[in-house]
């Protein structure tokens, strides 16, 4: 019976992979519309637990598919587990419900190495706030944190990080998101979590030099010109790179920093695409015994949000080339994780959100032969 449904679940992710255009790989579908009790689900996050567990995250959204504060939303935090590399998942976990037509939304995760313990940061919106309803100085929108110190099985209760994500003197600041996605930790150990604020719209990052146990705000990327949905990624030399999508324009923002993620380079333009959440992720470093600096970079070529691929970059992130196609069909977010065999895991939103899907990309296929 074992051998049956393995067969029967290769036979169907194959089916899938022919389906998407990419019959090289594999596809399953992690969270799919109207199952569970939700009329869909949105803004993936991806990690790898310190014992190689996939967990993937999400907004479960109940009633229909607008983001936080929409009329009539209700939107609960939701987790999968994988245990064998992204095949099958477990059945859906509910870790945060804050109430009737409350949101817990735009999840943000990192793995602190030293101590085996995986931190989701996010946000909980009172009924109507949003973006633009959130008001200044109030708690209509909270910076929250949870800890997982069991790769995943059960979580801590949730950690108030509104006072540091948010000047709540500032009579502008009506929020500060997450990623989503896209937190690190640093090879010194600080944990650094991209953020973004409005008003105005601007980007920086929160960190921590012990472990959790206090956290920094950051300043926001100079410029007159902000933006906003971004992730963070360490340069092979110690700086950090901040890629982040543009409020307006035909591309990415790109901004470094050489103090950890406390302050920040003017930005420059990155890739030309459509304006989506996409994700960027160390692949590979040569100071750790690799052959290259490899950094992998996912989102959708477009038109609009459709065609997603992945990129790799030789240069740190200067230039992306040597394009690979992950599905030929409507794409949209993303988020990256690094397996424990050096593969990678693309946790991502396909047809027209539909479905939250996890591909894995092996280096043999991002660089063929």
């Amino acid at each position: 019976m074992k051998h049956c449904f393995s067969l029967v679940l290769l036979t169907w992710c194959v089916l899938i992979g022919t389906a998407l255009g990419q019959s090289a790989l594999r596809h399953v579908d992690v969270y799919t519309s109207g199952t569970d009790g939700y009329r869909g689900y949105r803004i993936p996050a991806i990690e790898t637990a310190p014992d190689g567990t996939l967990l993937a995250f999400a907004e479960a959204r109940k009633y229909n598919l607008s983001d936080p504060g929409g009329k009539g939303q209700e939107i609960d935090l939701v987790l999968k587990r994988s245990t064998d590399g992204g095949a099958t998942w477990s059945p859906m976990e509910v870790i945060e419900h804050s109430g009737d037509y409350w949101s817990s939304s735009n999840p943000a995760t990192v793995v602190d190495r030293r101590h085996g313990r995986v931190w989701v940061f996010y946000l909980r919106c009172k009924p109507g706030r949003s973006t633009n309803a959130a008001r200044p100085g109030t708690d209509d929108v909270a910076n929250l944190a949870r800890y997982s110190d069991d790769n995943g099985m059960t979580w801590s209760d949730s950690i108030d990080q509104t006072s540091v994500a948010r000047d709540m003197a500032d009579k502008q600041w009506r929020i500060s998101v997450p990623g989503p996605g896209g937190s690190i930790q640093t090879r010194s150990g600080r944990l650094l979590v991209p953020m973004w604020k409005f008003a105005p719209w601007r980007d920086f990052a929160i960190y921590s030099d012990d472990y959790g146990k206090t956290w920094r705000r950051g300043a926001t990327v100079p410029g007159k010109q902000g933006g906003d949905e971004d992730q963070l990624m360490e340069l092979a030399n110690g700086d950090i790179l901040l890629d982040m999508r543009q409020q307006s324009g035909p591309h990415r923002w790109m901004a470094t920093s050489s103090d950890g993620g406390q302050n920040w380079s003017e930005p420059h333009p990155g890739m030309a695409l459509t304006r989506v959440c996409c994700a960027i992720e160390r692949l590979t470093l040569e100071s750790a015994g690799d052959d290259h600096n490899r950094i992998i970079w996912t989102g959708p070529k477009g038109p609009g949000r459709a065609n997603l691929v992945a990129r790799i970059s030789y240069d740190e992130g200067r230039t992306f080339s040597n394009e690979r196609p992950i599905a030929n069909q409507p794409a949209a977010y993303s988020d990256l994780a690094i397996l424990k065999d050096k593969s990678v895991g693309v946790l991502w939103e396909r047809g027209n959100y539909r479905f939250i899907t996890f591909t894995r990309l092996t280096l043999s296929y991002l660089e063929p032969k």
